[in-house]
């Protein structure tokens, strides 16, 4: 019996990678992993939002990935969890929306959020500090990390 099929969100971070030449390659790797159906790709209108102003080839990237998306809406609950955080002095208000993928993450039931966002949201004290206020409002913990964490390599052998 196979496991079940791994919930990731991406943030903007991710869809953006692709045009970074530090982040391409992994990012590019997660997506097309997306396509094949090793993971779920959950995203948000959040994500859309933010994509407005990206690059051409970013947005046709997202575009695509949209039909086989699932894409969560904001709700009063991820608002509420945001705000959490936002209290908890996770991150200032000025990166709300850094705290705001966690939340809507976390709601919609994702085993993970991926992004290269390394200062506000995929880094260890952060990470371990989202994961309090999960605990602390009867939300189970989500793992936060960056693609090259949940992508398959070639070389890699099968996880049993």
């Amino acid at each position: 019996m196979s496991a079940p099929v791994m919930r990731l969100y991406a943030d903007t971070s991710v869809f953006g990678g692709i045009l970074d030449d530090e982040f391409a390659e992994h990012s590019r790797r997660l997506l097309d992993q997306v396509v094949g159906g090793r993971f779920l790709l959950v995203t948000s209108v959040v994500v859309q939002d933010e994509a407005l102003n990206a690059p051409r080839p970013v947005r046709r990237v997202l575009r695509t990935l949209l039909e086989q998306a699932e894409v969560v809406d904001l709700s009063d609950e991820a608002a509420a969890l945001r705000d959490a955080y936002l209290a908890a002095g996770i991150v200032g208000e000025r990166r709300e929306t850094d705290a705001l993928h966690v939340a809507l993450a976390t709601v919609a039931g994702c085993d993970a959020l991926v992004s290269w966002n390394f200062r506000h949201i995929v880094h260890i004290n952060k990470a371990r500090r989202y994961n309090e206020v999960n605990a602390q409002r009867g939300y189970p913990s989500i793992t936060i990390c960056s693609p090259p964490e949940v992508v398959r390599y070639e070389d890699q052998e099968e996880e049993v």
